[in-house]
């Protein structure tokens, strides 16, 4: 029903009263799902949605107060106002009633326009803030968006004051405590464009870990400088990772990113490092023709599908001797990520689902690729990560997620604890511990 630009599309809207319809789309569905996994109520004094409400809300009348007196809190104006404490003030939402603290000055000259003077009816708020939070639109696009649904008129820097309301949420996340121990941490990077004195493609680093209770969570993002991935950016990325608790991973899942595969074994020695399959077989392809695509696939899956190690490397043999002639690059990629590939051909069939693809990472990836198609380029690292990280938070029912459990976790926990053993229950250890 949405653009990813925030407009909405006319012909799915009903002939009548289109003025007064937000753009929900599938965004309501999200909030809906992540409040069902939450085991919480969508609205009511508890709910996600009012307290979602609440706190832009609040967050948006103390920008204003902030540009009314032309200081910060305990900061002082030329003219000797201040602020003066908070009134409660009760408004109507389409989701229920919502208890908000309104700010206060000494004089009595603010006149609010995110919540009005006398007015406790917000007709549409919710779809305000569902796009502010949920739609990655930039200020003049929820600027237009918000005197569309008030017919008032809110400055750019009220507006951005008001997204930034999940700037502390971002920076609690990204320090957040991890866990010990990942049976399976997979590694990707995605490229934005960010204004920094010119606009560059930048790597944004993304870690995702499947813990031993077999759910999944991204563990954290990384803004790279220009120029690429290197071995020093991922260094510094799992130093982080390490700093925050991570002692051990079993296996780290990656797609063969120029330096990642030693930063892994410098921090965790005792890792397996795989080489994700599907893109060693896209990247395969980009040095074929189209019309060999069909043959070669198949012989490559004979590689990655063979039952043990000695009979992938005679299928490899067998690939070698067809195509080395005509595909030379093709079959060098093959040879130089072999020992970085063959890891997974050890495990049980269960285990090696989990790890044969950066499948999960790669479905986040296209979630962030979609909040971030229409923006052209961010300002700022941190307006980048603000929205990449709304699009971690969000769920999507009837979709597959990228966060949440593992399917079957039982069996593949049973497979790591046999081939792992003590490393899941005493992270850390020295290897002969």
């Amino acid at each position: 029903m949405d653009n990813t630009d925030g407009n909405v599309d006319a012909s799915r809207l009903p002939a009548t009263r289109p003025e007064v319809l937000p753009d929900l789309g599938d965004v309501a569905e999200q909030l809906v799902a992540q409040a069902r996994a939450d085991g919480v109520n969508l609205t009511g004094p508890g709910g996600v949605l009012t307290g979602l409400v609440r706190r832009v809300l609040e967050t948006g009348l103390e920008a204003e107060l902030t540009d009314h007196l032309g200081h910060e809190h305990r900061g002082r104006s030329s003219g000797g106002n201040v602020r003066n404490g908070t009134s409660s003030k009760t408004v109507t939402t389409e989701i229920g009633d919502v208890e908000i603290a309104v700010p206060r000055d000494r004089d009595g000259t603010f006149d609010p326009q995110t919540v009005p003077k006398h007015r406790r009816r917000l007709e549409g708020f919710n779809a305000s803030v569902v796009s502010l939070y949920a739609k990655g639109m930039t200020v003049r696009e929820i600027r237009s968006h918000l005197e569309e649904v008030y017919e008032t008129e809110i400055s750019p820097d009220t507006i951005s004051k008001i997204t930034d309301a999940v700037v502390d949420e971002l920076t609690d996340w990204q320090q957040r405590p991890l866990e010990p121990i990942y049976p399976v941490i997979l590694i990707d990077a995605i490229v934005v464009k960010i204004r920094d004195g010119a606009v560059a493609n930048r790597p944004v680093y993304v870690a995702m870990g499947v813990t031993l209770d077999g759910e999944r969570d991204v563990l954290g993002m990384w803004v790279g400088p220009t120029g690429g991935e290197g071995a020093k950016q991922w260094m510094n990325m799992l130093t982080d990772l390490r700093n925050r608790g991570v002692l051990d991973a079993c296996i780290v899942c990656c797609d063969g990113l120029p330096g990642l595969p030693d930063a892994i074994r410098a921090i965790w020695p005792r890792a397996d490092v795989q080489t994700c399959v599907v893109h060693l077989v896209r990247n395969s392809l980009r040095y074929a023709s189209k019309k060999d695509w069909s043959k070669i696939t198949k012989q490559m899956r004979l590689i990655y599908t063979a039952p043990t190690v000695d009979a992938a490397q005679d299928r490899l043999e067998e690939f070698t001797d067809e195509w080395r002639d005509q595909y030379p690059a093709m079959i060098g990629a093959w040879e130089r990520s072999w020992d970085d590939f063959v890891p997974f051909l050890a495990f049980p069939p269960e285990l090696r689902k989990l790890v044969y693809t950066t499948n999960a990472i790669e479905s986040l990836n296209a979630r962030f690729r979609r909040a971030t198609r229409q923006r052209g380029h961010f300002p700022t690292e941190q307006s980048a990560l603000k929205i990449l990280y709304l699009a971690v938070r969000s769920r999507e029912e009837g979709r597959q997620n990228p966060t949440g459990r593992v399917h079957g976790w039982k069996s593949v926990l049973n497979a790591l604890t046999v081939h792992y053993g003590d490393r899941l229950t005493n992270p850390g250890q020295p290897a002969d511990q």
